[in-house]
C-alpha cells in the first residue's frame, strides 16, 4: 500500500488517480492511523518551505512518518516542496526542515546567471539520471518532466544527487539517500514519463 500524505499541500487526488489506473494499491493518508498500513510513502508539496513545514508539523503525522522512513526504512518520495523539506534548511524560510538528506535549499535568484533566467522555473525540462537507480528505470533518455519552482536542493554529499537538470546551470532535480528519494518536478503532471516514474517507485 502506497500512502499519499495529505497535509493540505499538493495535488493529492492526481496521484491516487494514477495509481488507480495502474491498479496499484494506494490511499490518501490524513492522520497517523492512516499511515499504519503504509509500505511506501509519497510526500507531495507546493508553495513555500515554511508553510509546508508548518502544515506537516500541525498535521500530527510527522512522528509517524519519521518512524516509517527513519525507523523502518520504508521508501519515501518527496515531490517538489516535498523534496525540499527533506533538507536541513532553506533560504526561503526560517523553520528547520526534516533533515532526512543533508543539504540546504537555495534560490535561483542567487545564481550568477540569474539575469538570463525567468523565475519561477516553469514548464518542461530534461532530467538526466547520474547513476543507475530503479526510480528512473526506462527513463534514462528523452524523458521530460514538468517543473514549477524558484528554489533548488543543494546536497552536502554529491553522492546524493540522483539526476540533474539545467536551468542557468546544472542542479539536482532528483536526490536519494538509501530509502529516501526526492524529485523537484511534478510526475503527476508529466504524462507518460511521470506515470512511469510513479510506477517505478511502487516497485522499489
Amino acid at each position: 500500500m502506497i500512502a499519499i500524505v495529505n497535509y493540505g499541500l499538493g495535488n493529492i487526488q492526481a496521484f491516487a488517480n494514477i495509481y488507480k489506473r495502474l491498479n496499484i494499491p494506494a490511499q490518501i493518508a490524513s492522520t497517523p492511523d492512516d499511515l499504519k498500513i503504509a509500505e511506501r510513502v509519497i510526500l507531495p508539496g507546493v508553495g513555500a518551505f515554511d508553510w509546508a513545514m508548518s502544515r506537516l508539523n500541525e498535521s500530527g503525522m510527522r512522528g509517524a512518518l519519521e518512524e516509517l522512513v527513519i525507523g523502518r526504512s520504508l521508501p519515501v518520495l518527496g515531490i517538489c516542496v516535498g523534496m525540499q523539506i527533506l533538507a536541513n534548511r532553506s533560504d526561503e524560510g526560517k523553520l528547520p526542515g526534516l533533515g532526512w538528506i543533508k543539504g540546504e535549499v537555495k534560490g535561483f535568484n542567487e545564481r550568477e546567471s540569474v539575469e538570463k533566467l525567468r523565475l519561477p522555473h516553469m514548464g518542461w525540462n530534461d532530467v538526466m539520471p547520474q547513476n543507475e537507480d530503479s526510480l528512473f528505470k526506462d527513463l534514462q533518455s528523452e524523458a521530460r518532466f514538468y517543473f514549477l519552482h524558484s528554489y533548488y536542493f543543494v546536497t552536502q554529499n554529491q553522492d546524493n544527487v540522483l539526476a540533474v537538470t539545467d536551468y542557468g546551470g546544472p542542479y539536482a532535480s532528483s536526490i536519494v539517500s538509501g530509502n529516501i528519494y526526492g524529485v523537484q518536478f511534478h510526475p503527476e503532471k508529466s504524462h507518460q514519463w511521470g506515470i512511469q516514474l510513479l510506477k517505478n517507485f511502487a516497485e522499489l
